[in-house]
């Protein structure tokens, strides 16, 4: 396929897609000769002094420059990295500025999206023949399926980093105490919730369940058969790959949905909950029962704790679809994308210094400090010393560039037991969802530049106009009008790019 040679950033801006690379790095001194003797190719190439190198990071709350764990990284590689950050608003825009300017980083640490729109662009350089040089612990800990998920016309263009595995966000939590003083047991059904959430509608006059925003409550969904989730799109059914909007459980949902709404059961304040009023209402005995993250937990149980001392939360099974057997989104595949632009003047130098930091030492370092001073192992299992895994290794996850995919899973669950709360939850929701996840159909694709286009603008579209059925200000019976709208407006083109990809996949 022709690379495209114009990006459009905010207005059009020419970005030539041939650029020639410059030296990496200043030249080493020459050695002091020895008489009858010429110095070696190899001893020379070692004592060349290794380049300072710069990454461009997202944006989050420290500064890479002085943070400990970027002089651990220095100090264990022998490489100087200068970060620089995107802005925490507008990060898209500047950094389409910044690859309009060719400015000279190294390499940089990309989410999907922006990926997508840089390896079709051109700016990005293919790192096969780098890898193959000198990619031998990246070719080792990166699977052959995240590999996959950084091509493009099949070559690599990106080192994927993948997260800490396939795992669930998300459950329904509710208040144990108030189900314990009305005899009620945790319902197992979508139709158990409904009479539950009725009668604490009736003996205790709070809002029986709230939300946020978001319609999509998987937990709920997934009851009529609805197999997405947040971030979860997609899903294969009889060879083919559906996306939610097309599919009809998610009117049978809508419905189910709207029920609870008219009946006053939901929060009449949903459309305009922000995450932090949910916790809020809940904690505050405004709200019996919101679905909760499990990294919330820690909040819930101290403003809870605060406001009720003899408050206790319970955390709901996920309930039993049409089958008679639960399901629960999974969540998973590949965050971040590190990528070397056309134009970054140290390409070597980058990918040897991407790979030393995948040496099994050093990236256990990275992930998790020193053993005994930042962690411990207790039963094999990881767990931090606080307050010094905080104070100096909070952002560690911060400077990966690339995972360890067998071990990082492992070593990433010292930073849910820094609260027994935290820990609680998410080994509870995990266990509960053992054996009954289902995750994207699309989880290990590369970014397909028609859904990376389209992605944002259509699911803004499904999200309103999905409150609005909730809500009642639009009739369920539009919903036809809508799925139309949604395929003019470049859903048809998602749909084929997703199938298209499966069907090349099987090949």
């Amino acid at each position: 396929m022709k690379q495209k040679k114009v990006w459009t950033v905010l207005t059009t801006v020419a970005i030539a897609t041939s650029v020639t690379a410059c030296s990496g790095g200043a030249p080493a001194p020459a050695p002091a000769e020895t008489p009858g003797k010429a110095p070696a190719a190899g001893e020379a190439a070692a004592n060349k002094p290794k380049p300072q190198l710069r990454q461009l990071m997202q944006y989050n709350r420290f500064d890479p420059n002085t943070d400990l764990v970027g002089k651990y990284l220095k100090e264990k590689t022998g490489y100087d990295v200068k970060y620089d950050m995107l802005p925490v608003e507008n990060f898209d825009e500047k950094l389409n500025l910044l690859m309009a300017n060719k400015e000279p980083y190294d390499f940089m640490k990309l989410n999907a999206n922006q990926f997508a729109k840089l390896s079709s662009a051109g700016a990005l350089e293919p790192l096969d023949e780098l890898l193959g040089k000198y990619g031998k612990n990246l070719k080792e800990v990166i699977s052959e399926g995240s590999w996959n998920g950084a091509k493009l016309n099949g070559k690599i263009y990106a080192i994927p980093e993948a997260g800490s595995g396939v795992a669930t966000g998300t459950a329904l939590v509710y208040r144990q105490d108030w189900m314990d003083e009305l005899g009620l047991k945790p319902p197992t059904t979508r139709d158990e919730l409904y009479a539950v959430l009725k009668t604490v509608k009736e003996k205790k006059n709070v809002t029986p369940i709230t939300g946020g925003k978001d319609p999509f409550q998987s937990e709920i969904a997934s009851t009529f058969g609805w197999k997405y989730g947040p971030n979860t799109y997609w899903k294969e059914e009889n060879g083919k790959i559906v996306h939610y909007v097309d599919d009809p459980t998610t009117k049978e949902y809508l419905a189910y949905m709207k029920k609870l709404y008219t009946e006053g059961l939901i929060d009449p304040e949903w459309a305009i909950n922000q995450s932090n009023k949910l916790i809020e209402k809940f904690t505050s005995g405004k709200a019996f029962m919101y679905r909760a993250g499990w990294f919330d937990a820690a909040n819930i149980n101290s403003a809870l704790t605060k406001n009720f001392p003899d408050g206790k939360v319970g955390i709901l099974p996920y309930l039993k679809g049409n089958d008679g057997k639960p399901s629960q989104v999974g969540t998973g595949g590949i965050p971040w994308f590190i990528a070397i632009p056309k134009w970054a003047p140290n390409k070597e130098e980058a990918l040897k210094y991407l790979d030393l930091k995948l040496e099994k030492d050093i990236f256990k370092g990275n992930a998790i400090g020193t053993e005994g001073v930042h962690h411990e192992v207790k039963d094999g299992k990881y767990y931090p010393i606080l307050p010094k895994f905080n104070d100096e290794w909070n952002f560690g996850s911060d400077y990966l560039t690339g995972t360890d995919e067998k071990n990082y899973p492992i070593y990433w669950q010292a930073r849910v037991r820094k609260n027994e709360f935290v820990q609680k939850y998410y080994e509870t929701y995990q266990e509960n969802a053992k054996g009954i996840m289902y995750s994207d159909a699309l989880m290990l694709a590369p970014p397909l530049p028609d859904i990376s286009k389209n992605l944002q603008k259509l699911q803004k579209l499904a999200e309103d106009t999905f409150i609005k059925y909730i809500t009642g200000a639009e009739p369920l019976e539009n919903y036809d009008k809508f799925l139309a709208q949604w395929k003019s407006e470049g859903g048809s083109d998602m749909i084929k790019a997703a199938n298209d990809w499966y069907a090349s996949s099987k090949k």
